[in-house]
């Protein structure tokens, strides 16, 4: 699925995008399943454990930004993160044995779609070596214009950024103006449906309002190598090990020095990276930046 030539971009960039790694039928399954869940979120007012709602979100006009731990929600999300597709790319990219750390489904319908600031994932769940990689798997044509993820290449590379606000909370967002990076070398993550997208957990990416009539649905698998293990602890190791994708479980974890900034003292906006991010500044910009109230 994925070669040689992709995998040394990979080294290179930070990131690489990977055509027809989603078959047709399982990319029908999945839009399904979630124009069933976009549905059922009219019934809801506020986030959920499974919704994180826009701004605006009513019953007449439903507006999800994102399904969360749809792998649990949904096993046709989970069947595809343990697929032989998935695994042939994931093992060229991350070694033998690799765990999902954690998956959503971010949505960018058509004339809204919440931007996604520049950040690095690197700062939410530092490990202890730096074998990590989101893949987004692009359930529909993606594009500049309906939000495609931009990187920065080679930032995986370089130092962690400080994603914590004026106030010194983690706030999950880079402060464009003092980060001292050049983002009009950014490139877009395009791709038609079916593509995957992969990215570096340290590499800086971040993503524009979707401007176009056309919705943009991503996957997103947080995937690491079986012997990193996360910073902040493991509090249940029976749902740990039961994330393993392929190959074999260790206890032994692998170090590597990388730089690292814990994500404390903790966002004062708890919540999704959206919520996080109302607390720093904007680069994308968006026109209601108001935190969504939890449900209760």
């Amino acid at each position: 699925m994925i070669t040689t030539q992709q995998i040394q971009q990979y080294r290179d960039e930070g990131a690489v995008v990977v055509p027809g790694v989603l078959d047709e039928p399982t990319r029908l399954r999945m839009k399904s399943v979630l124009a069933d869940w976009v549905e059922g979120s009219r019934e809801v007012t506020a986030h959920t454990d499974l919704y994180d709602l826009e701004p605006g979100h009513t019953a007449a006009d439903p507006r999800v930004r994102r399904i969360k731990k749809p792998h649990l929600a949904h096993p046709v999300f989970y069947e595809f993160a343990r697929s032989k597709a998935l695994a042939d790319c994931l093992r060229a990219l991350l070694g033998p044995s690799a765990r999902l750390y954690g998956s959503k489904l971010n949505l960018k319908a058509p004339g809204f779609g919440s931007p996604v600031e520049w950040h690095q994932d690197w700062a939410f769940y530092p490990h202890t070596n730096d074998d990590i990689l989101a893949v987004g798997v692009m359930l529909d044509d993606t594009t500049l214009e309906n939000g495609a993820m931009y990187v920065l290449p080679g930032t995986h590379k370089g130092p962690t950024y400080d994603h914590h606000g004026a106030d010194g909370y983690f706030c999950g967002a880079m402060d464009p103006d003092t980060s001292g990076l050049d983002f009009s070398k950014a490139v877009a993550c395009e791709g038609p449906a079916g593509s995957c997208s992969f990215h570096h957990v340290r590499a800086v990416h971040g993503s524009a309002q979707n401007t176009s009539a056309k919705p943009r649905g991503l996957v997103l698998y947080e995937v690491a190598a079986v012997d990193s293990f996360p910073l902040l602890g493991v509090s249940n190791y029976d749902d740990f090990k039961s994330r393993l994708l392929y190959g074999e479980e260790t206890v032994q974890p692998r170090f590597r020095e990388t730089p690292v900034r814990m994500p404390l003292p903790p966002a004062k906006n708890q919540g999704s990276i959206y919520e996080n991010q109302t607390a720093g500044k904007r680069y994308f910009g968006f026109a209601d930046n108001s935190p969504v109230s939890e449900a209760t």
